[in-house]
Order: structure tokens, then sequence, then C-alpha cells
């Protein structure tokens, strides 16, 4: 027999502004706890070293965490010049130390020009991605180094807010699968030195800002009636997609998994509803016909 997960049926998502120093999943399981909840998951880590906005998913919401992966993301970042390090940042090993030239405004646009669009990126050594099965990270901490394949992002937006004789500070709005670190060293070495991330912020990702976050600590200090209305909607992060109302019979059906006839002449994923509750993910089909893809079950 299965073992019960202890908690609470919580349902939702609460945006968090993880503090500097602990890891995406710490700060995951520190909310988790305030809530009692029985089941949670994060969307997009952020590194010790970051702070920001982290969606937290609870419940059934955590069955569009996958579908959050892919948004865009605006980040607040310092590139410390002159500073090479083993994992990009100021947490590694320094490896290298070279003069940094003489910055100037036009310099500095015309480097981070050179980076707008879309272009190929290498990600790092210090990533979570896998290679024969490991993770990326693991071989590196082993002082292994293997050749990663470039992959296409898109830099939407760079821009400079100040700089130093030695740094930079950018706000950069990218595409999934940006790694801000490879960017930094990729800035050092077209300013023809050696650069690392000195400070990292995540601003937004998707449709969620950081302004409407909370830090742990005002989480801390709020009973279970504030705690609940922090939380989003399981599908708020749905709502570019169509929206349609069924029947009480269409919901049976559906929840059966069964397909059905609908006067909807759309194509493509829609978000299901019954009485203006959320049932889930369904596909619309040719002649009003809709399939079911992802049910939700909002019970407490």
């Amino acid at each position: 027999m299965s073992k019960r997960k202890s908690g609470l049926n919580i349902h939702g998502i609460l945006l968090l502004d993880k503090r500097l120093g602990v890891s995406s999943n710490r700060a995951l399981q520190e909310v988790r706890r305030l809530f009692n909840a029985n089941k949670a998951g994060h969307t997009g880590s952020l590194d010790p070293l970051a702070t920001g906005l982290l969606p937290l998913c609870f419940g059934e919401a955590t069955k569009v965490s996958a579908l959050m992966l892919a948004d865009h993301k605006r980040y607040l970042v310092e590139i410390q010049l002159g500073i090479l390090t083993d994992t990009g940042d100021a947490e590694g090993k320094i490896l290298n130390n070279q003069p940094v030239p003489k910055l100037s405004t036009p310099l500095l646009e015309s480097c981070l020009q050179a980076f707008t669009g879309e272009i190929e990126q290498v990600p790092p050594m210090y990533s979570a991605l896998k290679h024969q099965g490991k993770k990326l990270y693991e071989l590196a901490r082993e002082g292994i180094t293997v050749d990663r394949k470039a992959r296409k992002i898109t830099l939407f937006e760079l821009t400079l807010l100040n700089f130093t004789k030695d740094s930079i500070t950018l706000e950069v709005f990218c595409s999934k699968g940006t790694y801000i670190r490879s960017l930094a060293e990729d800035v050092g070495q077209h300013l023809q030195t050696v650069a690392m991330v000195k400070a990292l912020r995540r601003l937004q990702a998707g449709q969620f800002t950081i302004e409407n976050s909370y830090t742990i600590e005002q989480l801390t200090a709020m009973d279970k009636a504030s705690l609940q209305n922090c939380l989003l909607t399981v599908d708020y992060p749905l709502t570019s997609l169509a929206k349609i109302e069924l029947s009480d019979n269409q919901s049976a059906a559906i929840r059966q998994g069964q397909s059905i006839n609908t006067k909807y002449s759309l194509l493509g994923k829609v978000r299901m509803y019954n009485q203006q509750n959320f049932l889930g993910l369904g596909e619309m089909l040719v002649n009003g016909r809709l399939a079911p893809k992802k049910l939700f079950n909002l019970s407490p």
C-alpha cells in the first residue's frame, strides 16, 4: 500500500520573491510548510546567487508548471568584468583575471546590439542539462568538461542601465533557455576581457511580475486566511487559451475521458469549464469535436 501524503490539498500558484543564498528547492519547502501543502513544485529554478520571482505551484497547479517553463523572462543583472570563474558567477572559483578596457556608452551599446535578437548560445557546464544521463554541473564538480551544443535563444531587449570602470548593469528580456551566466561571459569576450555574473534578479516570468510577489518574511507573518488570499488560481497562466463552457452532461463525459460534440467552431487547445468551475484542458477538433487532454481535480 502506498503511503498517503501528509498535508492539505492546496491548489494554486504563489509568486515568491526568493531571497539571496538559498536554493529554489529550499525556498519551495519553506513555503510549502507554511501552507502545509501535500504537493508542490517550482517553475524555472533560480541559483542561490539569484533573487527575485519564483512561481510556486501547489496541488493541481503543478500540472501547468511545465507550460510555464516556456515563458519569456526578464532579469536585472550586474556583470563583473575582468574576472572569470568556473561557475560563471561570484560563487565560483576564480580562474582568470584580465584587464578591462575603458568603457563608454557607445562601446557598450554597440556590444549589446551585437547580442540582441536570435543568437546561438553555448550552455554553461554548471547547469542542469544532462550529458549521457548525468547533469552537467555534476560532471563539472568532478572536474570534467564536455562539449555542449550551441542552442538558439532570443534576446528581445538588452538595456544598459549603468556602468562603472569594471562592471555593467543590464535589464535583459529573453526567451526560455537563456543562460545569463553565458551571456555575461560572451559580453566580456566581446569587450576583449573576461566576465562573470555578480548579481542577478528575476523581474518577470511570462505574465507574472516581481511586483506581485511575496517574501518569505511577509508570508511567515500571515495567518492561514491571508496565505490563501496570496494564491492565484490554477488556470491563471492559461488565459491566452480560448474558454469554453460545458453542460453538466458534457462535463461528466469529459471527466470520464470521453470526446464530445460541442457548439464551438474552434481548433486547438482550450480551457474547459462547467458553471465557471475549471475542468482542465481540451483539444478542439474539426466539426466541434472536443477531446479531453489534461483534467484537474480541484476538490479540497
